[in-house]
């Protein structure tokens, strides 16, 4: 990608987008989250019964003077969380003005930086066919941010990417501990749907950002046309474009971008379908305040 995704200027839009957002994100975000797991924080949750073993400073006396029955403290676990965004690094995510890839890297960085507005740990991955890339692992902090993410600049968009093969054998996902983004195109014949139900499974929030170009949506090609597969150069597709076969390519698209949101509703993921042409502010004002992910 020959032009820079990651600016000053852009960080400087970003850091922006979080003042006005002023830490009042939903619950995909925070890294003074509560979890629903209990732990040693000092908020009170819930009283059990005492097992031989507990702690017996957490006993409530008050309890046993009521019910003549000793009964242990529980309190809420304050963790933080660990948002891990994975990003589709194949050749089609170049695909027309090469917009798309850059927005991939701006909705990236965005989401990275409002977690870690909120005391998350980040992680950034790019998926090159069936092998996940680590860009920055464990981000932490604003000093830290600023220091690593122009790293996404460096990431090439080459080949294809096999979502599935590429997130299922990876250990370190985290079970429970926050957000999993994948963001591409999802225009591919491969698998994608394990990764979803494997990150689900592992009761992450998963949310699948979709990005698509222009080119894309609103094809503009008219009469003989010569058309290779961006991420296997061996195939190809020559034929006449006529107003018939726009149609059935833009109904083919609508089956595509159906695909993916019904199944993540299934599985009770997020979906967002972005335009390469959209900014930051429609992104996360508009269409993620709609879905309630930024209030």
């Amino acid at each position: 990608m020959s032009k820079l995704a990651i600016t000053d200027e852009f960080l400087q839009e970003i850091e922006l987008l979080q003042i006005l957002v002023k830490n009042n994100v939903a619950g995909m975000f925070g890294g003074n989250h509560k979890s629903k797991s209990y732990g040693s924080s000092c908020e009170f949750a819930d009283l059990r019964e005492y097992i031989p073993g507990d702690d017996i400073t957490k006993i409530d006396w008050n309890a046993y003077a009521r019910f003549e029955k000793l009964y242990t403290k529980l309190y809420l676990d304050e963790r933080r969380l660990h948002t891990r965004i994975y990003i589709d690094a194949s050749r089609s995510m170049e695909f027309g003005k090469a917009h798309k890839a850059e927005q991939a890297l701006k909705i990236a960085a965005t989401l990275a930086y409002l977690s870690i507005g909120e005391m998350d740990k980040v992680s950034i991955y790019a998926i090159h066919g069936d092998q996940t890339e680590e860009i920055i692992e464990n981000m932490s902090g604003k000093e830290a941010y600023l220091s690593n993410i122009g790293k996404l600049n460096e990431i090439e968009f080459t080949g294809d990417s096999r979502l599935s093969d590429a997130i299922l054998p990876l250990s370190g996902v985290g079970y429970g501990d926050g957000l999993s983004v994948i963001i591409s195109d999802f225009l591919t014949d491969s698998d994608y749907e394990a990764a979803i139900d494997y990150l689900a499974g592992k009761r992450r929030h998963v949310l699948c950002v979709q990005v698509l170009s222009k080119e894309e949506t609103n094809p503009k090609s008219r009469g003989k046309m010569h058309f290779f597969d961006s991420e296997n150069l061996t195939r190809a597709y020559r034929k006449n474009i006529t107003r018939e076969i726009i149609q059935a390519y833009k109904k083919a698209v609508e089956y595509a971008t159906g695909r993916i949101r019904d199944y993540c509703a299934a599985r009770g993921a997020d979906y967002l379908l972005v335009s390469d042409e959209e900014s930051a502010g429609e992104i996360f004002f508009g269409k993620l305040a709609n879905m309630e992910v930024v209030k």
